[in-house]
């Protein structure tokens, strides 16, 4: 009976199933993959049809999973990121080349703990290609669900996100009130004083958020006036360190070097409360290739070294 499953299901209908989780929609999804609406819905009820339960629910204000296919995701998920590794494996093989790692960072991460790492796995696996990426988590982990990133370092996600991944944790990170050096509000501990100053705010998909969120409600803060919500590394530095003279809350490892270089100051708020796990996401249940065991490698000696310091 399995046997016989396995043989009727297609690469079609898993694609298309992930495209419907991932882009929340018959008719997006249709569109991201080239294929019109009716054929999209018809793939779908061919694979329900196979597996003998319903994979979605439908209604008026969009999909759900059913638990037979919050089940099977995980599975679809990681039978297309494997299928997609192996053709990049050949791509590479046919042109002589080593297949790139490839590695999904937050901006945290990216600015502060993953130069050294780069560099000191060049040393170990010098043949191997790096391509790193940075942007938001959820982007990331979908990429990484869908096999376009081999590993993804950064603040633990959502628990509702990481279904079919596995986290291990590298070390704690704080959010952190950053100013430029000598800015007028370098010693302040009111937090009452930004309210005359442009503050860069993450958005709310931003994973550091909700610890933000929390901490100003604990403390009676509303919604600053000139805030500004913002998710660019380059923005940021230029309103931080420019004549707007901005405070920056932001992850701790975005501004690190800036900081140890003198250019900015850290407010003197206590913000522990603020920290959140930083770790290496990877798909559950796939064997590690030779490169990525190096990797991690890597990341556990840098951080045991100091580098996110």
């Amino acid at each position: 009976m399995e046997s016989k499953r396995l043989r009727q299901i297609k690469i079609r209908h898993l694609a298309a199933f992930v495209e419907i989780l991932r882009c929340g929609s018959f008719k997006a999804a249709a569109e991201r993959i080239a294929l019109t609406q009716p054929t999209i819905s018809k793939t779908l009820r061919e694979l329900e049809e196979i597996l003998g339960a319903p994979l979605l629910l439908r209604d008026r204000s969009g999909i759900a999973l059913t638990p037979e296919g919050a089940v099977f995701r995980q599975f679809a998920e990681q039978s297309l990121a494997a299928l997609n590794h192996g053709l990049a494996s050949l791509d590479a093989l046919s042109t002589g080349a080593t297949a790139p790692l490839r590695i999904g960072a937050l901006p945290s991460v990216a600015a502060d703990l993953l130069p050294d790492v780069i560099v000191a796995f060049a040393e170990i696996s010098p043949a191997t290609p790096v391509m790193v990426e940075d942007g938001r988590i959820g982007a990331l982990v979908e990429r990484l669900r869908a096999g376009a990133l081999d590993l993804v370092v950064g603040r633990l996600a959502l628990p509702e996100t990481m279904g079919g991944l596995s986290f291990t944790q590298l070390y704690a990170e704080q959010v952190i009130f950053a100013v430029a050096a000598g800015h007028p509000l370098a010693a302040t501990r009111d937090l009452a004083a930004l309210e005359h100053w442009p503050v860069l705010y993450p958005p709310k998909d931003a994973a550091i958020r909700p610890l933000i969120d929390r901490y100003l409600i604990a403390r009676g803060i509303g919604d600053w006036s000139r805030r500004i919500e913002t998710v660019s590394d380059t923005f940021g530095r230029a309103m931080t360190l420019g004549p707007a003279g901005a405070v920056w809350i932001i992850s701790q490892g975005v501004v690190a070097r800036d900081i140890a270089a003198g250019r900015m100051a850290r407010l003197p708020l206590e913000t522990d409360e603020m920290s959140g796990p930083v770790g290496i996401m990877a798909r559950a249940e796939e064997d590690p290739s030779p490169p990525v065991r190096l990797f991690r490698q890597a990341l556990l000696a840098a951080v045991r070294g100091g580098a996110s310091a």
